[in-house]
């Protein structure tokens, strides 16, 4: 969504954008009927505009409100609107029964640049975006529009074609004294045209689009050749490096003898590149495409209090005192932690969701910005889960000290497996995090010491459901068994299951005595079944053990 002075008609907009595709185009051409009847000075209430649009009245709820907007910041968000909306569906030049003209078009028949069209928008001419013949989608403004924006800003057209009609004579002075500056003093294209402008009494963009049409055509005798060349992404994420240093934009855009303008398009290319290019992973779940998800998953509902107040945990003398600060932070209860991951996950699916909209041809500022606040926002509550089972990682930690490993090491390796577990957890399936997190921690743990890795690969099984539904039975506590106790969960589901199930699950996951692992068709030929039968009677066992674990 684009910007917009009333956030009303912003939750507006984003209903329509959702309304049945035969209706967008209505709501489009509403809009502009409703432009062409407010009055800049006048307030309007939200229900006569909704009204004006869609036919039909809010509910109570909105209209007891009294919003009321101001004419002028009106008629700006309409035609916001009418863009977004727009872009919504697939809506044709083929569309209308008249003569529909793009940005360039526009300018040519007005004898006017393209930012003088801009500044017509500005004013209130209504654009649509629209597919053309050739199958691109651009700005776009029926005749109809055009004729009644012309008629009601007679003395403006009149202004803005005559400003834009240089002679040869007039190209060559500008161009030739522009020349004269550039080779006295290091300005910028922005510089010369404000100088320009002020002598002789035209627009600057007059100015700037009458150097940079010369330029375009005559590239061996341009008075801006460097801006004829594009910059590489090397010499553009060097000038983003330097602007996050705190070096000021109109600096850069002195350096490098360009616009502000153009520098802040440059780091807004490389800010929405580098989020292109950067993996944004989650654990999906359906509640997250629900209408009201926002609403429903981003409230912080406060806990109720506990009847007793948790007794503060004590840390073990023998560590360090900046590990012994970790058991100052308080566990996470249940449903805190069913929550901190559920806003996680949800917080960076919106993020890819409003990421895979990125169009590198018309970079959004605000767009941008939006996406980096939602993974800021997320990786403040991965930080959160991550501090409160840092004690998890020590407690592990503490028991696996040999050889050349001492405990920092140990922590340090550790805490890298929390945060690769707290990306993974599937918080839906309602087990404790502290059990998958204990079981990433110790796997890892396993490639960096030996004996581990003896107690661990007897347990392995190429994939991590088993484990993930043992999990469920009950809340994993590293200080209380360790690999025993997860043996324990296994063995305790195992039994649940018939004999020819318990066999076919411990021979080819390698949980029997030899911990030896075998493959469908070895398990089949000890049974005397197929390797697909085998496959058969896992998948049942699975999801037995699936069954066990929910309840």
């Amino acid at each position: 969504m684009r910007k917009y002075s009333n956030k009303i008609i912003m939750e507006l907009g984003s209903e329509l954008c959702s309304a049945l595709g035969r209706l967008r185009k209505g709501y489009v051409d509403a809009a502009e009927d409703l432009i062409l009847l407010i009055d800049d000075s006048k307030p309007y209430p939200y229900e006569f505009v909704v009204y004006r649009l869609t036919g039909y009245s809010p509910s109570s709820s909105v209209t007891d409100q009294g919003h009321l907007m101001q004419g002028g910041e009106l008629k700006k968000d309409l035609l916001t609107l009418i863009l977004d909306i727009c872009d919504s569906f697939e809506l044709r030049t083929s569309d209308y029964d008249e003569k529909t003209l793009d940005n360039e078009t526009l300018a040519k028949n007005s004898n006017v640049s393209t930012k003088t069209v801009q500044r017509w928008r500005d004013r209130g001419l209504v654009a649509r975006r629209m597919i053309f013949p050739d199958g691109k989608r651009r700005l776009a403004f029926l005749e109809s529009s055009v004729n009644r924006f012309f008629r009601a800003h007679k003395a403006e057209i009149k202004r803005s074609a005559k400003f834009s009609k240089l002679t040869k004579v007039d190209r060559k002075r500008i161009i030739a004294r522009s020349r004269r500056m550039v080779s006295f003093t290091n300005c910028t294209l922005s510089d010369v045209a404000k100088r320009l402008a002020k002598h002789t009494g035209r627009a600057v963009e007059t100015m700037r689009y009458t150097i940079r049409k010369h330029d375009a055509e005559n590239p061996d005798k341009a008075v801006f050749p460097h801006l004829l060349v594009s910059l590489d992404k090397v010499k553009k994420r060097r000038i983003y490096q330097d602007f996050l240093k705190g070096i000021a934009v109109q600096q850069l855009a002195a350096q490098h003898r360009r616009t502000r303008g153009s520098i802040y398009r440059i780091i807004n290319e490389v800010r929405a590149l580098q989020l292109l290019e950067s993996p944004i992973s989650y654990v999906y779940n359906e509640e997250f495409d629900a209408a009201n998800a926002d609403q429903v998953i981003l409230t912080v509902v406060a806990e109720p209090e506990e009847q007793a107040p948790a007794k503060p945990v004590k840390a073990p003398a023998d560590l360090p005192p900046y590990l012994k600060s970790l058991y100052e932070v308080p566990l996470l209860t249940k449903a805190k932690e069913q929550s901190l991951f559920r806003r996680y996950n949800f917080l960076k699916y919106t993020a890819d969701k409003f990421r895979k909209r990125i169009d590198l041809n018309r970079i959004q500022a605000n767009h941008v910005k939006r996406i980096e606040t939602l993974l800021l926002q997320a990786n403040v509550l991965k930080n959160q889960i991550v501090r409160a089972n840092l004690r998890l990682v020590v407690s592990i930690a503490k028991r696996h000290i040999s050889g050349p490993l001492n405990l920092f090491e140990l922590v340090s390796d550790g805490n890298i497996s929390l945060m690769r577990a707290v990306e993974k957890f599937d918080y839906a399936r309602g087990f404790r995090f502290s059990t998958y997190a204990s079981w990433a921690i110790m796997r890892n743990f396993a490639r960096s010491v030996p004996k581990e890795r003896y107690h661990l690969d007897r347990f392995s099984t190429g994939h991590d459901e088993l484990l993930d539904i043992a999990a469920g039975l009950r809340t994993y506590e590293p200080q209380e068994g360790g690999i025993a106790e997860l043996r324990d969960d296994i063995e305790q589901l195992l039994s649940h299951l018939s004999l020819r199930e318990q066999t076919v699950l411990m021979s080819h996951f390698g949980l029997n005595e030899k911990g030896e692992s075998k493959t469908f068709e070895q398990v089949g030929k000890d049974l005397g079944i197929s390797k697909e039968r085998v496959r058969q009677i896992e998948l049942k066992a699975l999801e037995k053990l699936r069954d066990i674990s929910s309840d």
